[in-house]
């Protein structure tokens, strides 16, 4: 089954990968390695992707990394318009300058955090947030995603500030990725906002039942190695195979656990691929050990991944 999408102005369609951002030696960004997984995703039938998220590690770069390397996945014949952009800073005023050099690149949507660097903040002072980005950013025709990631960032999205926002910019925001692992929550948003805004979750034991109600799509973690698996959960979710694939994505869950889960994720990918560079991480994330690693890529063997079919 093909999971290819075509955008719609109304939000993105099928699967988008929270990439994994390779890095050098030096810890630099390796543009071509990055290049080179977006369009193995691209060629698995993946709708775009996603890079600089929190899976992505998007916070640990600068801003001058984070624009060269959109620009460089451009210039690397990746289609601008098959690429999110998360572009949220601790400055607004970086956020809104990234948002805007990323627009102007003619990507597909941007995903946009909360204020987040003051925890307790008010309402007011997030929609005040996003106002200020949205107007910074002074265009017409874009696509902001909401960001809502809580037990990370520790600002959520309510309900009341999502609602004045579709109110304030109801041709701009397009979406609300909710990655807050509460499933009642998720629904929640779901019935109060879709349509005219699309719920995607990002946690994937989640994806089912967001996929019953109308859900178009995820941006996943996984889906950086398991990305047809990702796309059956939330798009064919009454599908036979779906039990099968539910049990898969919790058995992963379970395998990744004890670890940090940006530096699993990458180790998953150096265990496939056999590169032990996908190992490297930027601080504050500590990267696996050899020994750590050694057991780690043997579980991961037999737990029988198979990246081009799955």
């Amino acid at each position: 089954m093909s999971i290819q999408s075509i955008n719609s102005r109304n939000g993105f369609q099928g699967i988008w990968p929270a990439m994994l951002t390779p890095l050098d030696k030096v810890l630099s960004i390796d543009h071509a390695k990055l290049a080179s997984h977006a369009h193995s995703l691209l060629k698995a039938g993946c709708g775009g992707v996603t890079i600089f998220g929190t899976t992505g590690e998007g916070p640990s770069f600068s801003l001058h990394e984070r624009k060269e390397a959109v620009e460089k996945l451009i210039a690397n014949g990746f289609p601008a318009d098959r690429i999110m952009v998360s572009t949220s800073c601790a400055s607004l005023v970086e956020t809104t300058e990234l948002t805007q050099h990323a627009v102007d690149l003619g990507v597909h949507g941007c995903l946009v955090l909360p204020p987040f660097f003051f925890k307790g903040v008010s309402d007011e002072g997030i929609v005040n947030g996003y106002a200020q980005v949205i107007d910074g950013v002074n265009r017409s025709n874009w696509r902001l995603y909401l960001y809502h990631i809580p037990q990370v960032i520790g600002v959520p999205l309510s309900h009341d500030v999502i609602q004045q926002l579709i109110q304030r910019y109801p041709q701009i925001i397009v979406g609300i990725k909710d990655s807050g692992c509460d499933q009642d929550h998720s629904v929640g948003l779901a019935k109060a906002f879709m349509p005219p805004l699309t719920v995607y979750v990002g946690y994937e034991p989640d994806l089912t039942k967001l996929g019953l109600l109308g859900s178009t799509g995820a941006i996943s973690g996984l889906a950086n190695f398991m990305p047809r698996v990702v796309h059956r959960m939330v798009l064919d979710p009454t599908a036979p195979q779906t039990v099968h694939d539910a049990q898969r994505i919790h058995n992963i869950l379970e395998l990744l656990k004890p670890y940090s889960l940006m530096p699993a994720l990458k180790g998953v990918m150096a265990a496939l691929t056999h590169d032990e560079s996908w190992l490297r991480v930027r601080a504050p994330l500590v990267p696996m050990t050899s020994s750590a690693y050694s057991e780690f890529a043997k579980t991961v063997d037999a737990f029988g991944i198979d990246s081009l079919h799955e």
